[in-house]
Parts: C-alpha cells; structure tokens; sequence
C-alpha cells in the first residue's frame, strides 16, 4: 500500500513554523514522521520544539547545533538555548541516533543530519562553502554521501542506500547523481536562500517560507515500485516568531529576526 512519510529538518526552536507544518501534515493526513535535527537554537522555544517533535515524530536525529549544546558537561549560563530547555531535554537530544535507514519502494533510503562523515561535513550542490565556517568540512564528491561509515555505525558488509536525504544547508534541492538520488529537505524554522543579499523584497516572500519533504511510496518494501518526491513550502507568521524572540533575553536575536524576514544567513 502506497504510503507517504513528512520529513523535516532544522526546525532551530522556531514553535510557529512548527506547529505549522505539524497542522500542514495532518490535513494532508499523514502520519509518519521523520526529523532530521538541529531541532533547537537561533529561535525562542527550543523546550517547547523538542516537546512537540517527540509527541509527533516517529523518528528524531541528532544534529550539529543539537550536540553542541546538549553535551553532558556543558556548563549553566553558557547556551541560552540549554538553559531554556533543561537537562532532562538536553540529555534526550544528545543520545539521539545520527541516521536512520529505510526501504520504499525498492529504494534504501539512509537519513542524516549533514552527511555520513561528521555533523557538519556537508554536500552542497547548490554553492560552494569555501567562504563560511564550513570551507575546511566540505564534501567535494557526492559519492562520499553513500559511504558506510564508523560514524553513523556502518561496515563494508552494510548495504549502500540508494536514496540519501539530509537537512543542515537551509536550502531544500533535489540533486541526481550517476544512479543515486540525493534529497535536502530544508528547514522549518530558519529557510535560507542562499544567493539572498539579506533585503526584504517581494521575490524573498517564498523563500521566507518553512519547507520540508513528503516522500509516497511503497513503505518498507524491498521490490521496485513507484516513488515521488514532494517539496512542500508553508507560509507561516514570522512576526508572531519575532514576538517571541523580542519578548525573551536571548542574545543576539536581532541577526535571527533578520534571517526569518529576509532567508538570508
């Protein structure tokens, strides 16, 4: 029976984007649930996000930000973000998984937060990173994506997805590769265009909006069958967002306001 699976990723603590997917979803009625991480920092709810994506999500991944502030021997008052959410959800997101595979119609499919390498090792298809904090975590060869790697727990007698699917750049894109098929789903939360110049135009409007991926197919099934990929992006109310940020203590929230109206990092 042909089924379909919402999947999100870098939702940064912004509730509003993500009770808006959430909503989104169930009015399209679907019930399965992956997220990609980065769940929290940057916006004003990281407690409440977390507490929202495990009653919701059937699967939850570690991201880069997720572990940096969700480390055991971060200390009080280093992280706003940490100390918001609490050591309970703290210790939650820090032991969660770093992929997760699965079969659709035919297709292995392995979800990870950037890529099999690292956190933060990434693929970008779109543009290059040799000018940001990335420029030293840079995958030049797609081929890298599919790799069965010590990091996310793989050997050589492991199979090797066909389909890999990853969040961490902001920016949703489709990408074909020889016979492979490479997915970014987008971030709820903070979406980014990444040719933006960091103005509020008119053309920024659909790039402001919260993005993620409906994948229909066949659910664990090891025989070829028909699969779509669906790209979704959802106005939501990013002033309702800035409210939140403006009536917190968060440091430095002027640059993240900035981003939600404009998608520019």
């Amino acid at each position: 029976m042909m089924e379909r699976v919402a999947i999100l990723s870098d939702v940064h603590g912004n509730l509003t984007a993500l009770e808006t997917v959430f909503a989104d979803i169930e009015k399209r009625g679907i019930t399965k649930i992956f997220c990609l991480g980065d769940s929290i920092v940057k916006c004003a709810n990281p407690d409440k996000v977390i507490d929202l994506l495990r009653e919701k999500c059937d699967v939850i991944l570690l991201g880069n930000c997720d572990e940096t502030i969700c480390k055991p021997d971060v200390t009080s008052g280093r992280f706003w973000s940490r100390d918001k959410m609490g050591e309970e959800r703290a210790n939650f997101i820090y032991h969660l998984p770093v992929s997760y595979d699965f079969y659709m119609s035919g297709h292995l499919i392995r979800l990870f937060h950037a890529s099999p390498i690292s956190l933060e090792h990434v693929f970008n298809p779109m543009c290059s990173n040799v000018d940001t904090l990335y420029f030293d975590r840079i995958i030049n060869d797609p081929n890298d994506l599919f790799k069965n790697t010590d990091f996310i727990g793989k050997t050589k007698n492991d199979p090797i997805p066909d389909i890999v699917g990853y969040g961490h750049l902001h920016t949703p894109n489709l990408y074909r590769f020889g016979n492979k098929t490479i997915f970014n789903v987008g971030s709820v939360g903070v979406p980014v265009e990444m040719m933006n110049e960091g103005s509020e135009t008119v053309s920024s409007k659909f790039s402001t909006m919260a993005s993620y991926v409906i994948l229909e197919g066949e659910l664990n099934a090891k025989e070829l069958s028909s699969i779509s990929f669906c790209f979704v992006r959802l106005p939501y109310d990013i002033e309702k967002e800035i409210a939140y940020l403006m009536a917190s203590d968060m440091p430095n929230k002027e640059i993240i306001m900035q981003s939600l109206r404009t998608a520019n990092h």
